[in-house]
């Protein structure tokens, strides 16, 4: 579905965070398939050709003569495919305005006229035709340049050192800049970026996707390149066509989060700052109703460990604060010397799991006293607790060192419902058996969710971080075949994906969250609405794409005038 734009004719902007529901995103396979089904309709109802382009030339003049009103010296770079041909209807739309204010129109165009698609070269003529004033380099001081050089069709490295320069400019010029589609540099499909000069952050920065939103928008560089993005379907919604199934989903608001509210001129459910409002209406529930969460993790200091105690605390005082009725949190003692595993670092049998055992753990403090609702408990004797962990969220993995290690067979074995992070996920990815008894899972109908970033991720698939970042969409995926589970590969733009399910892209969240712990605090907000969710596949995917919204959401929230947020003053924010 898409969202239905205001009764005005102009592009809307896209509310991110606050997307009141789930938009379809479509890679340029499938964009292209969409905007051959547009011009056979349009044709089919005998509307004159080139109209699809017309209206993009049209949506694009439109958009950008509200971002510079008084704009006077525009700058405007084409190039040969139609994408180019949007960006020269949309300047001599400029042409029309400026004739009678004294103002100009400068084109830098850098196509091959012997090889333009017919649409292109149709608004090639037109231009010609129209006298545009065409300039190798830009003018001094323009009020305004349109980015129009390249669309859906970039998949490599950018050639050619006058469409380098131009994209170089165009990343660093102080006016308002408007990209047709997509920023000339990135692919639609993955987020990748394929231009010399490195895409840089600009409030002065706008992108106009038509006819479809695509995922490469939404991931990897595409939020950092795009700056803010507003969407024209060029009609398609009223012409009531099938389109073909999304390549991803834009993640947005659901459930008790959402509350009535106007925006860009459209009534829509926005998110709310709090799920509180939503409790105060109920009366009947008790901690049970909101579910229990176990984090084990958190490896103590010793001569062969690091100390990761932190880890786990965050995680779990995430989980109280994100709505679950009751945490427990059970700390791991130092990481056993090597070679003394087998015989210090006992683990309960995967067969038993209610068989005693001793796993490694220190005397942990009697409560936390900045948290003192927290239940702490030695982790032997939450893994020696059978009804505890089919009735509770597990989050494991959290600061767990090699403590962690033993733990995991266990685990995998003894809860329905589980939530891997961190060093859970590197123990994983080297040893098989744990590897094929976390695939057997889905089969029993449990729920585990992996939350590795891009190196975890590329440990578990045998791959490079950057072969994971050059396809995040793709990555997750995969990931998520070959476990069988929720994987949510974290990063600018998380992805959400399961087992046969279109994955999801997250749209909230920024640079806020790159400091340390706030994985951690992620992870145990998952296994808090994991904890309260709808059984099955769907109900954890749900789960886990409110978590990532909500996360990043409270970054996005911070007060500007605040200092940098850490992971602790996240966890208040929640």
């Amino acid at each position: 579905m898409h969202l239905q734009p205001p009764p005005h004719r102009l592009p809307y902007r896209l509310p991110l965070p606050d997307l009141p529901a789930a938009l379809p995103l479509y890679g340029s396979h499938a964009s292209r398939a969409i905007e051959q089904l547009a011009k056979q309709e349009l044709a089919r109802q005998q509307l004159p050709a080139h109209t699809l382009m017309e209206r993009a030339g049209a949506a694009v003049f439109r958009l950008s003569a509200a971002l510079a009103p008084h704009a006077r010296r525009v700058w405007v770079v084409c190039g040969g495919g139609n994408n180019g041909g949007d960006g020269l209807l949309a300047a001599l739309a400029w042409q029309q305005r400026l004739q009678a204010l004294g103002g100009e129109v400068y084109v830098t165009w850098l196509g091959d006229a012997s090889r333009l698609p017919d649409d292109a070269r149709h608004a090639l003529a037109l231009a010609q035709q129209a006298g545009l004033r065409w300039a190798e380099q830009p003018p001094d001081a323009p009020d305004l340049a349109i980015d129009a050089v390249f669309g859906i069709g970039l998949a490599q490295a950018v050639r050619g050192a006058a469409a380098n320069a131009c994209i170089e400019r165009l990343q660093h010029l102080p006016c308002p800049l408007l990209c047709v589609d997509l920023p000339s540099g990135l692919c639609a499909d993955s987020g990748n970026w394929h231009a010399q000069a490195a895409p840089s952050a600009s409030p002065l920065r706008h992108t106009l996707s038509l006819l479809t939103l695509k995922p490469g928008l939404f991931t990897h560089h595409g939020r950092e390149a795009s700056g803010q993005i507003w969407f024209d379907d060029l009609g398609w919604s009223a012409l009531g066509l099938q389109a073909p199934a999304p390549s991803a989903w834009l993640h947005g608001c659901s459930g008790a989060e959402q509350v009535q509210a106007q925006h860009t001129g459209w009534a829509a459910p926005l998110c709310a700052t709090t799920p509180t409002a939503a409790r105060q209406r109920l009366h009947s529930p008790h901690k049970g109703t909101h579910g229990s969460v176990v984090v084990i993790g958190g490896q103590q200091p010793g001569a062969h460990g690091t100390g990761m105690t932190g880890a786990s605390v965050l995680a779990a005082r995430a989980a109280l604060r994100a709505g679950a009725g009751r945490v427990y949190l059970g700390l791991l003692g130092p990481a056993p010397a090597p070679g003394a595993a087998a015989a210090t670092a006992c683990a309960p049998s995967a067969s038993r799991p209610d068989t005693a055992a001793a796993t490694p753990t220190a005397a942990p403090l009697p409560f936390d006293p900045l948290q003192p609702e927290l239940m702490l408990r030695p982790a032997a004797a939450l893994l020696h607790d059978p009804l505890l962990l089919q009735e509770a969220v597990t989050v494991c993995g959290c600061g767990g060192g090699s403590a962690v290690v033993p733990l995991l067979a266990p685990l995998l074995a003894s809860s329905p419902r589980l939530v891997l992070d961190a060093d859970a996920l590197n123990a994983i990815a080297t040893d098989p058996a744990l590897q094929a008894q976390l695939a057997a899972r889905l089969d029993r109908g449990w729920q585990t969710v992996l939350t590795p970033h891009p190196l975890e991720a590329a440990r578990l698939l045998g791959c490079s971080s950057a072969q994971v970042q050059a396809d995040r969409l793709g990555a997750a995926q995969q990931l998520a075949e070959r476990t069988r589970s929720v994987v949510v590969l974290k990063g600018s733009g998380s992805v959400v994906a399961a087992p046969g399910v279109v994955p999801r892209l997250n749209g909230s969240g920024n640079a806020l969250l790159a400091s340390a712990g706030t994985g951690d605090v992620l992870a145990g907000l998952i296994g808090a609405l994991l904890a309260s969710a709808a059984p099955g596949l769907a109900g954890a995917v749900q789960a886990s794409a409110a978590a990532v919204h909500r996360h990043g959401r409270c970054a996005d929230r911070w007060p500007t005038e605040r200092p940098l947020l850490c992971a602790s003053d996240l966890i208040t924010s929640l």
